[in-house]
């Protein structure tokens, strides 16, 4: 069955289409646009209206695009920034409105139970214990598996862009904001993940914007490329020279770093610093950065369904 599976996140909106058969995802193409539709939520608790239209317009291209590529569904979902606004419910049903497309709003539990699906869609999850880091603009999620199954998950209020927005003001960042971020997440990551799932863990596969940016930024793409993204290792000590590296440029000229959208480059330092709050809490020499995130888990879950 051929799918268009949506994630309407906090920083971007993405696309999936791709064939599902016997529970395997075979990709056709995705996108991924900047949208910023998070942008201050955190302090206003409202999605503003130039973000909301930002999404609506990615949204349209992308409904021409997956009906002319003959998507027999499609659906998706809306993950932090939608749900922690007051006016997400309605946003979520002016799309379906507007592009005919049904949205669910969705939960962390939920968040994190469609990424571990579409991790363990391409064999990320195996017979090690293994934590899946799902770094998002207003979340992130830890889901810890072990011989294919699910044992543990947890949505948490660590964000790229929440985290930007309130911990990292100058231009560059100040150590001292930056070490209070890290503070923060690694904070949060012991006290909602207890120290039983945070031991024990033989593999980090992380997902999402950031990881991938990240490895993009280290293999010092000149076009982003999913294929040599996918797979690629970063180590502990290799993310603390990139963030250091990130967070030590103003944005100007974090814009023209080799591998780095420049839409990306207001909240990849905040990005960085959670997941190296997060190899340090689990105490992981590197995490494997995977393209199979939640869009394969919504295509799993948008087929299952017919």
């Amino acid at each position: 069955m051929r799918v268009a599976a949506i994630d309407i996140g906090t920083n971007s909106t993405r696309l999936l289409v791709a064939d599902v058969e016997a529970g395997g995802v075979s990709e056709l193409f995705r996108h991924s646009i900047v949208t910023r539709l998070g942008d201050r939520v955190d302090v206003t608790g409202r999605l503003a209206g130039d973000a909301q239209q930002r999404v609506f317009d990615v949204l349209a291209g992308y409904r021409d695009e997956f009906m002319q590529a003959g998507a027999e569904i499609a659906g998706g979902v809306a993950t932090s920034a939608v749900r922690d606004a007051g006016n997400g419910a309605d946003f979520v049903a002016e799309i379906g409105r507007r592009l005919g497309v049904t949205i669910d709003l969705i939960g962390g539990d939920r968040e994190a139970q469609l990424t571990f699906a579409g991790a363990g869609s391409g064999d990320a999850v195996d017979d090690q214990r293994t934590v899946v880091v799902d770094i998002g603009g207003g979340s992130t999620e830890f889901i810890v598996g072990e011989a294919g199954e699910l044992r543990f998950h947890v949505s948490t209020n660590i964000g790229a862009v929440r985290h930007s927005e309130r911990f990292l003001h100058g231009d560059p960042p100040a150590p001292a904001e930056l070490d209070a971020l890290l503070d923060a997440a690694a904070a949060e990551i012991r006290e909602r993940v207890p120290s039983e799932w945070r031991a024990g863990i033989k593999r980090g596969v992380a997902v999402a914007g950031t990881p991938t940016v990240l490895a993009s930024v280290d293999l010092a793409l000149e076009e982003f490329d999913p294929w040599k993204v996918h797979g690629h290792a970063i180590t502990r000590e290799r993310c603390a020279g990139l963030l250091h590296q990130l967070a030590a440029l103003p944005l100007a000229e974090r814009r023209e770093v080799t591998g780095l959208h420049p839409d990306r480059a207001p909240t990849i330092v905040a990005g960085a610093a959670i997941l190296m709050a997060t190899l340090e809490a689990f105490e992981l020499p590197a995490v494997t950065v995977s393209e199979h995130d939640i869009l394969y888990g919504i295509a799993l879950d948008l087929a299952a369904r017919g």
